[in-house]
């Protein structure tokens, strides 16, 4: 990985979803984009939105005490922690995404209003993509801002 230079004032955005994909680019991108502040973002699916999909007709208990949003807080105070060891000025933010990951990124986006947004890949490829929509290509599309996308470590072969 590229050696980190001094920040500038640049502010990124990072889709900080606690992956493996999501860790290597923050990494890559302190150290190549140098931004002063970043953006931690984890969007978060209620329990009930995915249940609902899963399952019709189904009612859950009280959305308040959702174990996806609890999930989502750790999830993005270990994005904070990692921006901090990397020397970054962290702000950490979590968005309830009604309808997909990558349209609560883009509308974030909107409302904080960075240079930049990264994102990390997990490269689906072949007929896996046919049927897979890409948050990182759904976001490169919608932004209307820079995105920075970092590829994961090891490619996966096409199935």
């Amino acid at each position: 990985m590229p050696e980190p230079h001094p920040a500038t004032e640049t502010t990124m955005l990072i889709a900080f979803d606690g992956s493996q994909e999501s860790r290597r680019a923050l990494e890559y991108a302190a150290a190549l984009l140098r931004p002063k502040n970043v953006e931690i973002l984890t969007a978060w699916e209620p329990l009930h939105h995915q249940a609902a999909r899963a399952v019709t007709l189904t009612t859950l208990g009280d959305a308040a005490a959702d174990p996806a949003q609890a999930a989502a807080l750790e999830i993005c105070q270990q994005g904070v922690a990692l921006a901090e060891s990397l020397g970054l000025n962290p702000r950490a933010h979590l968005v309830e995404s009604a309808t997909a990951i990558w349209s609560a990124i883009v509308d974030a986006a909107d409302e904080l209003r960075p240079d930049v947004i990264v994102t990390g890949t997990r490269a689906i490829s072949g007929w896996k993509s046919l049927w897979q929509s890409s948050t990182a290509d759904n976001v490169l599309h919608n932004a209307g801002i820079p995105v920075f996308v970092v590829p994961p470590a090891h490619e996966e072969s096409a199935d």
